[in-house]
């Protein structure tokens, strides 16, 4: 029995069109016949409220190629560059095709090279496909491109590259081939109406972790009138490559950039300047440890590492406990963890979590004797530079991550987490700064080191104003109800030996 063939993949040829009464025409007859014979195939046309005859010249094509599955539509209002992408980008997602080609209606881009940018796509090998006129050396300039545009597409380029730890030969063409399931997963709806929505969703793209694959085009420039503004499209392009950074490093949330669908991950950041490599560093080899609020354990197989007996304390038991380490299931808002026999108590980046944190460190203390145990915390700095800008500008920005992390119910600056401490009967021995993560913002390179040393530094001048968190090693004192019951059974006994001379504890 012979198997059915498979389906063709649906593709939709999306031109966007703005006063391109002179170019249509022969844009939409050079689109390859073998387009609707390899895929099942649609044009769709957008003019973008044009007030030539755009529109019209492409319901008239339309009449007259009855054989063609074309839609012409018409925005009343104009749209801008982005926004009527957003519009054909929503048709496709809406009409259920499988892949989305975006030409240009003044002929810039050659329609004769879409078989070859659509294939990588429909092959599967690739979730979105940016013909590039930079490939092929001295390819552009040959092909009539401006050396200034030539020469901004390729400083922009390279800044880019730069900032987002990409090797694209260029940001900058509009001859795009998206699949419909990946653009479903980036929020593109939320992008600027203006040019830069290209760089925008190469951007969501790259956090998303797609596919991405160039390949070269050939480079044609005519008569067609340029609309975009050449100085405000690169302070547009450079401005939404550093908010994307800023938003990595948890610094200035930006919801279009936000691509992690409500999920909050906390990855280790170690081997650089930061809150988990000071802990780490601040607990003795063989030392036993419990980690309030470690999660998963990332810390603690860390600790495990140094021979360390490490318990784990958090509010779901994980799913794939690490090897060696222990745990406790304890919601931290309602009971406290048992930390009798442990030297080393660690709340790294929790204490901002809780509802009650003076009420959590009283339950807690009431565990404490005369044998004292060290405290490392961490938690953000609220009063951060960056924060202090933000709100003098109107800015209380919240992220899955950072300072303002959705989930963080209370903030502290290095007096106000001195005096919980303190008034938690904590004796605070070592209080730092700690520099913003830029390594896990814009890659582990020359750039990041470079900003945490700079970091560093500007933290010796002044830890308030430069520390993005707030690091602290304390030591615990004997809780007031201990304190009575000992002096109690110490008077009962009679013994009037120094309770540290025989060794009390408990």
């Amino acid at each position: 029995m012979k198997s059915s063939p498979e389906p063709k993949k649906r593709l939709l040829v999306f031109v966007v069109a703005y006063h391109a009464e002179s170019t249509l025409t022969a844009v939409l007859e050079r689109i390859p016949a073998g387009l609707f014979e390899s895929y099942d195939c649609e044009i769709l046309v957008i003019d973008d409220a044009s007030t030539d005859r755009t529109f019209a010249i492409g319901r008239e094509y339309k009449r007259d190629h009855p054989e063609v599955a074309l839609t012409v539509l018409r925005n009343e209002f104009n749209q801008g560059y982005g926004g009527n992408q957003k519009i054909g980008y929503a048709y496709a997602i809406a009409e259920g095709f499988d892949v989305v080609a975006l030409l240009h209606g003044d002929a810039q881009y050659a329609p004769e090279e879409l078989p070859k940018l659509v294939g990588p796509i429909a092959a599967g090998h690739a979730d979105a496909v940016f013909g590039s006129r930079m490939m092929v050396s001295g390819a552009a300039l040959k092909g009539g491109m401006p050396l200034y545009k030539y020469v901004g597409n390729r400083i922009l380029t390279e800044i880019q590259n730069f900032v987002l730890g990409t090797r694209l030969s260029e940001f900058h063409s509009g001859y795009r081939i998206y699949s419909v399931p990946a653009l479903k997963k980036v929020p593109f709806r939320l992008n600027s109406n203006d040019f830069h929505f290209d760089t925008e969703i190469i951007i969501q793209f790259l956090n998303v972790g797609a596919r991405i694959v160039e390949l070269p085009i050939p480079t044609y420039y005519g008569d067609e009138i340029c609309r975009v503004n050449g100085m405000k499209y690169a302070r547009d392009v450079v401005a939404a490559t550093l908010r994307n950074a800023a938003h990595r490093a948890g610094i200035l949330y930006q919801r279009r950039f936000d691509t992690q669908a409500g999920e909050t991950r906390y990855d280790l950041k170690l081997n650089y300047a930061s809150s988990h490599t000071y802990a780490i560093d601040a607990v003795p080899p063989g030392s036993k440890v419990i980690d309030i609020g470690g999660g998963s354990g990332g810390v603690a197989r860390e600790l495990a590492r140094k021979d360390c007996e490490v318990c784990v304390v958090d509010a779901i038991q994980p799913v794939r406990p690490e090897p060696g380490v222990s745990y406790q299931v304890c919601d931290l808002d309602g009971a406290v963890p048992t930390v009798e026999g442990y030297s080393h108590l660690l709340m790294l980046d929790i204490i901002e979590h809780l509802v009650e944190p003076e009420a959590f460190l009283e339950r807690l203390r009431t565990q404490f004797t005369y044998e004292p145990k060290t405290l490392v915390l961490t938690t953000p700095n609220i009063a951060f530079l960056v924060q202090r800008v933000q709100l003098a500008l109107g800015q209380f920005n919240y992220n899955h991550t950072g300072i303002l992390d959705f989930t963080h119910r209370r903030l502290f600056t290095f007096r106000g987490l001195n005096r919980l401490l303190r008034d938690a009967g904590f004796k605070v021995k070592e209080i730092r700064g700690v520099p913003a993560p830029f390594p896990k913002a814009i890659g582990d390179g020359p750039l990041s080191r470079a900003l945490l040393r700079l970091n560093l530094l500007a933290i010796r001048a002044s830890k308030t104003l430069f520390s993005y968190q707030i690091y602290v090693v304390a030591e615990s004192t004997p809780d007031v109800e201990f304190l009575l019951r000992h002096t109690r059974r110490s008077a009962e006994s009679g013994n009037d030996q120094p309770a540290r001379a025989r060794g009390v504890g408990a």
